[in-house]
């Protein structure tokens, strides 16, 4: 399962036991807001998309989206959201808890600047019923990101 992996990345840090998994389903923005009692803005949501058959993901406030234009500028395409089978495959996570922790070799990990403006947030962890606080300093370290990139508008 691909909470177990998370956990065992978390462990090299000491940091497993931060994991939180809830009884009640964290799959979406929404539902994880409501499990861990936030406000949606503070999840952090896997956005997984196709670059040149390729896996790119986006962690960005759970109160945004995709803004095309500004997503083709930053990557010289149109963004082509990955089917659930592509999205499992490429990240190693499945939908509803894609996370960008413990990811399969090429799954390119960017942070939106939607999240800059948080102390902390709550992106998933492999599962759809987990997740896990983090500063935006703890986001950076853990999740192997590339750069932070500006693709993203308000609902």
């Amino acid at each position: 399962m691909a909470i177990e992996k998370v956990k065992e990345y978390f462990k090299q840090f000491g940091m497993e036991d931060r994991v939180l998994e809830f009884d009640v389903s964290s799959a979406t923005v929404e539902l994880a807001a409501k499990a861990l009692g936030c406000a949606p803005e503070r999840i952090a949501k896997s956005i997984t998309l196709n670059v040149d058959g390729g896996c790119v993901m986006v962690i960005a406030a759970g109160d945004v989206k995709i803004d095309n234009a500004k997503y083709k500028a930053e990557f010289s395409t149109k963004a082509k959201m990955l089917t659930a089978d592509e999205a499992l495959s490429m990240t190693g996570h499945a939908v509803g808890g894609i996370c960008p922790f413990a990811v399969n070799d090429g799954c390119k990990v960017y942070l939106d600047e939607s999240l800059k403006r948080f102390d902390f947030v709550y992106p998933a962890c492999g599962s759809s019923n987990s997740a896990i606080k983090l500063t935006i300093e703890e986001l950076e370290k853990y999740s192997g990101y590339i750069k932070w990139i500006d693709v993203c508008k308000m609902r």
